[in-house]
């Protein structure tokens, strides 16, 4: 086995990844969604629960008809969803899951009070934007192909259309013309939506720079230029100021944005998943299969390594969009001077959070001459430290986190901080720090040029202003480590069911773009949010260009036509593809895309594993153009990624994952051949998966079918597979489940035998009883993920009145699950569920001594058979209950 080379670089990225816990969104208490069979009325069928229920938002739609509800007894919700699961025009339920924000990194913003000279430039020449440039965007705008006639619904933070590169105005005629606002600045994901009908993002910033990039106005003072400049923009607002937002809003937002006639629908949303079967997924499915693309960021979590596939963009037939890093490094800096020696200079900053610099002019001192200290002002300060309260203090990012370093500042009397970034470019740090009441981050560059002159005993006065009144400049460096390969931060598929995530990338990482005017106007940010949207511009160049809208026609253009790129890690370029799990079928280039004239049948394939090996597949090749075609395909193996870091590990490792150079075999035919101009042939691919690996380890080869042809045509056909069985994968460890207290945020595990105080019954969520009471909170461990999470409640005390109810599941002693249990497809990851008593029948568990029992489904296991689940069993404890509000105390435990 021939092994990559990834040496000591691996080692240092890898101690920092393992500390990433994947966790899943929270489920709503006692919140479902109902789909319905056939259309009925939502508040008639809200009444006939009796009462129970308040209705949460009416999801009738064309294709979607159903309700999604709320239980106001929430001790009743359990056994009124299972009932409801069981009327004759239901046709499914499922719990409101809660997702945030998509977490992205704010390098740097700044106001519009500059000099447009970069924007003139771009308006009377070609369009240079790197990020055009990456995916051959500028070419459509060099011959006048814009988007026109193309409506694009964004689904995010609203947009603040009032924007001067956003058109300004909000309606018929304006760049932002339709769409609506679902939720209202108040709404965190916990109360009650207030909507309106106005869209505007005023307090967040995410989809005003995800409307940017799709399509700003080039007549703005940084030259930004939207890829699709002449689209329509739809914004539906799922957010508020804060906080994360229900499955349900998300499900209304989708289908409002189809029936407005959106031609395409991006989101930047997203949670852990990994199942297809999600019903957000399946909801965003099956507006692709009416006819609308629907592209979804893949998700920012590579940390977490392969397997960790996000919602929605893990549905069938939904486009997931990964992240590449800008060729360029741009970055918004705010004015400010120095002086060395008395001879003055001026510099660039990015303002941090504390950022109250109240014309500061101080001499630098600095932690150190080393400026490749990995560690710098990690450790406290030696006594020799002078009172630095009449300095500024310059640190180096790295190792420790930016409050600790600020922290060992502030023992020896600082009040102002400077980092210099270990990389090239600037971010905005947060190091709210007691005593600490501005910190900023200069350029690698700035900052070896101060300590350099420090270590020549030279004096360093730095003088800020207010940054909100210093104005800032845009300034450009070339990415040299990481431009044009895949950002770190991008998520990993496939699917546990070995569907290929993601399709491709674009560029997400060091993009430019339009933010609210109230939080400065523009702004560098990174992560797959920002990818996603270049990916829906491109769709509406694509639907100019070849006069379709048809989603699985444009995804296999694009697909074919993309550049798959190596692998690098730390400035590294390893002699090898990157996994298709990691770049789906690479980056995107839109205008071989837009012009291709080979045409194939799918966008990639799965050969699943090695019990469900599927080896045998077929697609086509048709040639669209005017003359004969003569074609040869090859097979170019990517990467072989290892799930698991050895055969005793269950826990897929973090990234960077195990590589090696352990290619699949695959054999064509034909594997030469003519297709006469209109025609077209159908190829069989026969897969051998790679040998000499360790299918216990779960090794995911990939690879791309290159499809060359004499017309100078270059095409690829992503491909992965597993060798090994997945359903052989533990997913639940046999010590992967303990109990802790339910205000333990480290979710240390309690002894055994430990009593818990819990609420009256039915009064959980009153905050008087919350200083007296302590729920049980169980804490699983899910190695791998799984379609159905049990938790049984076994009752202990054989002559408790639990005891004498409790009947047998999956040769389990239970008296039920807790509310809202099972769990249906779960990442893996943590999963956390605090417990009032209440069980899934209803009732309350009697006051007594317990013990969880937890079964997690395998991946292709059948959820009917008791040996498909992987268990493990929590530590014993009790619980108790406060008397209720009228005095009464209820019966406890009965004795044992």
């Amino acid at each position: 086995m021939v092994r990559l080379d990834l040496a000591t670089v691996l080692l240092a990225v890898t101690a920092v990844a393992r500390a990433v816990t994947p966790s899943t969104p929270s489920i709503v208490p006692g919140a479902y969604i109902v789909e319905y069979e056939e259309d009925q009325d939502s508040n008639a069928f809200v009444s006939n629960l009796g009462g129970k229920a308040s209705l949460r938002k009416d999801l009738r739609f064309k294709l979607f008809k159903g309700a999604s509800i709320q239980f106001k007894d929430t001790k009743n919700a359990d056994r009124m969803i299972a009932k409801v699961a069981t009327m004759p025009k239901i046709k499914g339920v499922y719990p409101v899951r809660r997702y945030p924000v998509p977490h992205h990194v704010v390098h740097s913003t700044g106001s519009d009070a500059v000099e447009a000279v970069l924007a003139k430039r771009q308006e009377e020449g070609n369009d240079t934007f790197t990020t055009h440039l990456m995916t051959q965007v500028n070419k459509f705008r060099d011959s006048g192909v814009t988007g026109k006639g193309v409506k694009i619904g964004i689904i995010d933070t609203g947009t603040d259309y009032l924007h001067p590169a956003l058109g300004g105005c909000f309606g018929e005629g304006c760049l932002v013309s339709y769409g609506t606002d679902l939720v209202g600045d108040d709404f965190n994901g916990g109360n009650t939506p207030t909507p309106d009908a106005d869209p505007l993002d005023n307090c967040n910033g995410h989809g005003t720079h995800v409307a940017g990039i799709i399509a700003a106005q080039a007549d703005n003072p940084y030259g930004i230029i939207g890829a699709a400049q002449d689209v329509t923009l739809g914004s539906y607002r799922v957010f508020g100021c804060t906080g994360d937002v229900g499955n349900d809003i998300l499900i209304a937002a989708y289908n409002m944005a189809y029936e407005d006639g959106s031609d395409i629908i991006t989101a930047s949303i997203g949670g852990a998943s990994g199942w297809s079967e999600d019903p957000w997924a399946a909801v965003v499915s099956r507006i692709v299969e009416n006819g609308v693309p629907c592209v979804v960021s893949a998700g920012n979590d590579g940390a977490a390594g392969i397997f960790y596939a996000s919602t929605a963009a893990n549905g069938k037939k939904v486009t997931a969009i990964a992240s590449v890093d800008n060729t360029a490094t741009p970055a918004l800096l705010s004015n400010a001077s120095f002086a060395i020696n008395g001879t003055s200079d001026f510099f660039g900053y990015t303002a941090g959070e504390p950022g109250v610099w109240d014309d500061v002019r101080l001499p630098l001192w600095s932690v150190g001459f080393d400026t490749s200290d990995p560690a710098n002002g990690c450790e406290p300060y030696p006594e020799s430290t002078p009172d630095l309260s009449g300095y500024i203090v310059l640190v180096r990012r790295g190792t420790c986190a930016f409050v600790d370093k600020a922290a060992y500042a502030a023992e020896k009397g600082a009040k102002y901080v400077i980092f210099y970034n270990n990389v090239d470019g600037t971010v905005s740090v947060a190091a709210s720090v007691e005593g600490i009441t501005g910190v900023a981050m200069v350029t690698p560059q700035q900052g070896e040029t101060w300590v350099r002159a420090l270590e020549a005993g030279s004096e360093v006065v730095v003088h800020i202003t207010d940054p909100l009144k210093a104005g800032s400049f845009l300034s450009y460096s070339e990415n040299a480590l990481t431009g044009g390969f895949l950002s770190d931060f991008t998520s990993w598929g496939p699917t546990y069911e070995l569907e290929v995530k993601p399709q491709f990338s674009a560029p997400g990482g060091l993009i430019l773009s339009t933010y609210p005017r109230a939080l400065g106007s523009y702004g560098v940010l990174s992560g797959t949010s920002m990818a996603c949207p270049m990916a829906a511009a491109v769709y509406a160049l694509l639907i100019n260009s070849r006069g379709t809208k048809d989603p699985k026609t444009l995804e296999n253009l694009l697909s074919a036509t993309a550049r798959p790129n190596v692998f690098r890690l730390q400035g590294r370029s390893l002699p090898v593809l990157a996994p298709v799990a990691q770049q789906g079928a690479g980056l995107l280039q839109a205008w071989d895309a837009a012009h291709a004239t080979t045409l194939l049948s799918v966008s990639s394939l799965s050969f699943n594993d090695t019990d469900n090996f599927s080896p045998v597949q077929n697609f086509s090749i048709s040639n669209t153009g005017e003359k004969a075609v003569t074609y040869s395909l090859s097979n170019i193996g990517a990467a072989t990624a290892y799930t698991f870091s050895d055969e005793t590990s269950i826990s897929p490792s973090a990234f960077p994952n195990e590589l090696t150079a352990d290619f699949a075999s695959l054999a064509f035919s034909p594997n030469n051949f003519t297709i006469p101009a209109g025609q077209r042939k159908i190829i069989t691919v026969t897969a051998t998966a790679p040998k000499g690996v360790n299918v216990k380890r779960l090794p995911v080869y990939s690879g791309y079918i290159a499809i060359n042809g004499s017309d100078s045509s270059a095409l690829s056909l992503p491909y992965l597979g597993v060798a090994g069985s997945m359903h052989s994968a533990v997913v639940l460890d046999p010590q992967g489940a303990r109990v802790s207290a339910s205000r333990d945020q480290s979710n240390s595990p309690v002894p055994a035998n430990s009593t818990f105080v819990l609420p009256p019954r039915g009064f959980s969520n009153d905050p008087s009883y919350g200083n007296r009471t302590e729920l049980p909170k169980l804490v699983v461990m899910l190695a791998m993920g799984s379609a159905v999470l049990r938790a049984d409640v076994v009752p202990l005390s054989n002559c408790t009145a639990a005891a004498r109810v409790a009947g047998t599941v999956f040769g389990t002693k239970t008296i039920g699950q807790p509310e809202g249990l099972p769990a249906l497809w779960n990442p893996r990851g943590r999963f956390e569920y605090r417990w009032d008593g209440k069980l899934d029948d209803g009732t309350y568990a009697p006051a007594g001594r317990y013990r969880f029992a937890v079964k997690a489904l395998r991946i292709f296991g059948d959820r009917d058979v008791a040996t498909e689940y992987d268990a493990a069993e929590t530590v014993d404890f009790r619980i108790q209950y406060l008397p209720d509000p009228l005095g009464k105390v209820r019966r406890q435990d009965e004795g044992c």
